[in-house]
């Protein structure tokens, strides 16, 4: 199956609405919001316009079916760690377009200066939390009982980090930079 990646923009507007419709609620609980509600996708893309949110979508024939977004707070205390975010379609997981996104959100976190990366997952996502690791992030903390979906169950939810200094220096060491 082929892709393009490409920035979010205002007139997707519907199209993730779409997307994020065909989601299992449990894809969507590390996220604290539910992208499935218009209100919330208008205030992601408000945080895009005031360059908070660094976000983007992979689609397949006109279709939204992953996005990826790199949320940061150039204001705050942290404004050199980003958070990652990123949702695939059930039915495109595994075949290496998470991985794509990741690779371009890497890309954009290296041109904002970010020292670290962040992500956040439900401890039961396996494939999502090899997928990370894969790419150098480590499980740095675990908050036992942090969501729960509307069917009342909590999940624990599992922070991994990405230290971007670290990597390169070992990259560096090994000779792969």
């Amino acid at each position: 199956m082929s892709h393009t990646i490409r920035r979010f923009q205002p007139a997707d507007r519907d199209a993730m609405l779409a997307f994020t419709a065909t989601l299992a609620e449990h894809d969507l609980l590390f996220l604290g919001r539910d992208l499935r509600h218009p209100r919330v996708v208008a205030a992601w893309q408000d945080a895009i316009e005031e360059g908070w949110i660094d976000s983007l979508v992979a689609e397949d024939d006109g279709a939204i079916v992953a996005t990826a977004a790199l949320v940061r707070d150039p204001l705050g205390w942290s404004a050199h760690v980003g958070e990652v975010r990123l949702l695939v379609s059930g039915g495109r997981r595994g075949a290496g377009l998470g991985r794509d996104l990741l690779e371009a959100i890497f890309a954009i976190a290296a041109d904002r200066k970010l020292d670290k990366l962040t992500a956040q997952m439900t401890t039961d996502q396996n494939g999502s939390i090899a997928l990370f690791e894969s790419l150098g992030f480590r499980a740095e903390a675990m908050l036992k009982d942090q969501v729960r979906g509307r069917d009342g169950v909590s999940h624990d939810l599992a922070i991994l980090a990405y230290d971007a200094a670290r990597v390169a220096a070992r990259s560096e060491a090994f000779g792969l930079l």
